[in-house]
């Protein structure tokens, strides 16, 4: 990997049985593709299945490993009640040191907020663990009617700028404190 590429861990948030997360999902991943100096990892929770790693076993270190890997993540979150699913508040508390100093970007959606209730919350849990967010999001209101049957938005320019703004900033972001844990290890 050079100095200038950075590993961008994917979360897909959402475990439900006929979940849209998978449509978001791959939307996003085309825009990350797209980008000279971003090695994807999508880590899809409806694979992981948080609540079932036990701590030690193989697919526990496996997570953990990823997520340790990653200089950045990009949480793609549906909101749920106000607020984002069980499974991803599961998965984040399963670690800590691994998320440390690392930042998170965020896409959402949901109804009319567009998931960015479940953001605002999400902001909250992750500056506990000494996490950076960054300020740009891409947010999907009622995001079942703006997507095609083959995942296609009907007006992508919008949400393909505010994922280059994301992107730019995650870049910046990965980079410098990747450079910053390596000159001197995060010990908060």
């Amino acid at each position: 990997m050079s100095e200038h590429t950075y590993r961008l861990a994917v979360i897909v948030a959402s475990t439900r049985e006929g979940r849209f997360a998978p449509v978001i999902a791959n939307w996003f991943t085309r825009q990350a593709e797209t980008r000279a100096h971003v090695d994807l990892d999508v880590i899809d929770l409806a694979e992981i299945r948080p609540y079932e790693l036990r701590h030690g076993s193989e697919e526990y270190v496996s997570f953990a490993k990823r997520v340790e890997e990653a200089d950045a993540f990009v949480v793609i979150t549906p909101e749920y009640n106000h607020s984002f699913p069980a499974p991803l508040k599961h998965a984040i508390d399963l670690l800590f040191p691994q998320w440390q100093a690392k930042p998170v970007g965020f896409v959402s959606y949901g109804g009319i907020s567009g998931g960015l209730r479940a953001v605002e919350q999400l902001r909250l849990v992750f500056a506990e663990l000494h996490a950076t967010t960054v300020r740009e999001t891409v947010s999907f209101a009622l995001a079942g009617n703006l997507f095609d049957d083959e995942g296609r938005l009907h007006d992508p320019a919008p949400a393909e700028k505010a994922a280059g703004a994301l992107l730019r900033q995650l870049e910046w972001w990965a980079l410098a404190l990747r450079e910053a844990r390596t000159a001197r290890p995060y010990g908060g």
